[in-house]
């Protein structure tokens, strides 16, 4: 905790200690900024596919490892790796369990050692080893805003699939719905906002079916939602106009005469010119230019709209 790195701090910096940790959480935000700045954070990378194969064919022939009683085939060898997912200590229980389920298996020859014969093991037993993956996930850690940030980007991007995708591995590692309905509400305004309302609407809706109903059945509400936002046109106006307006705050003249600006034809551009504009504005720039959603798009779902509007409002004679 904080109070055992401050009591570390002094030791550390006479050099009485020289401390080597290790840790799966961030270090920028658990470890002391004192306490950081007189060390160096080392990330340790996982494994390639390349090292975990050398790893998983060093194993079958080691003393320590199946001492060359098993062989394993390009495709078992294969689908290890990709299972272990760059965990080398994945790759060998992996390994070590398959081993387990093929020692029933009929020794063969072993390709390119003509006479010697090994008990072979196949994909089968891999896959009866693994029977299910699981994908690195943490509630609280990196990989939790990480995995966040591509759902929210695949929505941003247009791109429905991704999202659902996104969607999927938060709720196969059991993220709380409700938080992932509030970031689709987010979303509905931060990327989507005017260009259609309805997605707002949309977002509002999922978030009440999370609360009321909650899993398993919420996850349809909230890829209805996210299938919603993705397809929907796309427009930060209302994201520009308050990052506008709050940056001109802090600059803001003598407001003492808002009462009387405010009687003068045109106070909404008096007060405040620039956010107005942005406003009216930036609803064209964000469809044009953010995510992908053509501005053409965008004035066609307007027009169709104004047609709408124009067919159901009441004649006047």
């Amino acid at each position: 905790n904080r109070a055992q790195q401050d009591a570390l701090l002094h030791a550390v910096e006479n050099r009485t200690v020289v401390l080597i940790g290790a840790t799966t959480e961030n270090p920028y935000f658990e470890v002391n900024s004192a306490l950081l700045s007189r060390s160096r954070v080392v990330e340790l990378e996982h494994l390639s596919k390349d090292d975990i194969e050398t790893l998983v064919r060093r194993a079958l022939e080691a003393p320590q490892g199946l001492a060359g009683v098993y062989w394993a085939d390009d495709e078992a060898v294969e689908a290890i790796c990709m299972l272990s997912a760059g965990d080398a200590r994945a790759a060998l229980t992996s390994l070590e369990l398959a081993s387990q389920m093929a020692s029933d298996n009929e020794p063969v020859e072993v390709p390119d050692r003509p006479g010697e014969k090994r008990i072979p093991i196949t994909l089968a037993d891999v896959e009866t080893a693994n029977p299910r993956t699981g994908l690195t996930y943490d509630k609280h850690g990196d990989m939790h805003y990480d995995v966040i940030s591509a759902f929210i980007k695949s929505m941003r991007g247009s791109d429905p699939d991704a999202a659902v995708y996104w969607l999927a591995r938060m709720i196969d590692a059991g993220e709380d719905p409700k938080f992932i309905a509030r970031r689709i509400m987010i979303a509905a305004s931060e990327d989507i906002g005017n260009a259609d309302p309805q997605a707002l609407l949309v977002a509002e809706a999922a978030f009440k079916a999370t609360e009321v109903i909650g899993y398993p059945e919420c996850r349809i509400n909230l890829a209805q939602a996210a299938i919603y936002n993705a397809l929907a046109p796309k427009s930060n106006a209302c994201e520009a106009a308050c990052a506008i307006a709050t940056a001109r705050v802090p600059t803001s003249t003598d407001l003492t005469s808002i009462r009387t600006t405010i009687r003068r034809a045109g106070w909404s551009s008096a007060i405040f010119p620039k956010a107005s504009s942005a406003a009216r504005s930036g609803s064209r720039r964000g469809a044009a230019g953010r995510n992908g959603a053509s501005s053409r798009a965008n004035a066609t779902a307007r027009e169709g709209r104004r047609r709408l509007m124009t067919k159901v409002r009441p004649s006047v004679s």
